[in-house]
């Protein structure tokens, strides 16, 4: 038999997503700890930033000026541009090989 899950109060889930702000505190063994899976609590936190109005910050996730952002948002645009040019060239590769049959000579 399995046992049964604890529930937690918005209180108790506040304090657990507090502690996991800590750029020290691994989310990993803060789940341990309360016995809760790492979904669960990464779930909670995500539910935090969206009532709170931040993003998340820590855990892998730098942040960045403005001009960063910007350049970001360019080179994403750069190699998304260069992706479809990339698709468009071997399709007129595909498109304008000829079969042999037709031919204007």
């Amino acid at each position: 038999m399995s046992k049964p899950r604890k529930k937690f109060t918005k209180a108790e889930r506040l304090e657990i997503v507090k502690l996991s702000l800590d750029p020290e505190t691994k989310i990993r063994d803060l789940a341990d700890r309360f016995e809760i899976a790492v979904s669960t609590l990464t779930r909670w936190r995500s539910q935090y930033f969206l009532e709170h109005g931040q993003r998340p910050e820590g855990q892998g996730i730098k942040k960045m000026s403005e001009t960063e952002k910007e350049v970001h948002q360019l080179k994403k645009q750069l190699r998304e541009a260069c992706l479809e040019r990339d698709i468009l060239k071997k399709a007129i590769g595909i498109f304008s090989k000829g079969d042999g049959k037709f031919t204007n000579s």
